[in-house]
């Protein structure tokens, strides 16, 4: 087992970077909604905007950190792309239900809130599954 290669930790501070960058974007619209200039649910678009910077952060700091998580190269290659199914997922779904007022919640309709639902899921199982990653990772270089 060895660290991370630099591909994987340059490929997650790289696509964690873009996330937060979307995130930055995202606030335009919930600025627009705050001030009252656009109507919709403003916990929402909070929600979007911040789905994008956090979510982005936490590939940086992964990506930042992996000189400390020791994987296989198949395991680094599941965290890395799980953790990127994560990042833009979450932010991707954030955005569509503010934008359409829907929340996701539960598995049903009408479709908008049926496509967020689905892609909050994927998401949250590839956070967990690659945190769980990367936790191992961790623990295992710090023996």
């Amino acid at each position: 087992m060895n660290a991370l290669e630099p591909t994987v930790r340059k490929s997650l501070v790289g696509h964690g970077v873009v996330v937060i960058l979307l995130g930055m974007f995202v606030g335009f619209p919930y600025a627009l909604v705050v001030t009252g200039s656009m109507p919709g649910a403003e916990r929402a678009w909070r929600m979007a905007h911040l789905e994008g910077v956090l979510n982005g952060l936490m590939l940086v700091a992964i990506g930042a950190a992996g000189q400390s998580i020791a994987l296989s190269a198949r395991q680094a290659w599941w965290l890395r792309w799980l953790l990127i199914v994560t990042a833009y997922g979450n932010v991707i779904a954030a955005t569509l239900g503010a934008a359409a007022g829907e929340r996701g919640l539960t598995p049903e309709g009408p479709a908008a809130n049926m496509i967020v639902y689905l892609t909050f899921m994927a998401a949250v199982v590839a956070v967990l599954v690659g945190l769980v990653l990367a936790a191992l990772g961790a623990f295992r270089r710090s023996q």
